[in-house]
């Protein structure tokens, strides 16, 4: 781990909220990962402290930085990467129930 930061795409693959780096990569080169409320490149750095806003398929998240990591490792130390605001999860929980509905209305 380093204090000094690390990279976006590196972070977000350690933090398991991407498959694979490349993945990550791509998703922040398309918009859908903000950091501290501005669209960035791949190479930027994160630090603890900053606020990530992350679109996945069909779910919202938004993270603060708890601690850096540069290798990908089990989901319980991913976990402890960061903190998902209480909104954030809120607004997941209620986005699932209604898709839940849909489905459960559709024919």
């Amino acid at each position: 781990m380093s204090d000094k930061g690390v990279r976006i795409d590196k972070w977000l693959w350690a933090a398991r909220f991407f498959k694979t780096r490349g993945q990550a990569t791509e998703m922040v080169n398309g918009g859908h990962v903000q950091l501290n409320g501005e669209s960035v490149k791949p190479s930027k750095t994160v630090v603890c402290g900053d606020e990530l806003t992350i679109l996945r398929e069909q779910e919202r998240f938004v993270v603060t930085v708890t601690a850096l990591a540069e290798k990908r490792g089990s989901a319980a130390v991913a976990r402890t990467l960061y903190e998902e605001q209480a909104a954030s999860i809120e607004a997941r929980e209620e986005e699932r129930q209604k898709r839940k509905l849909q489905a459960a209305a559709a024919p």
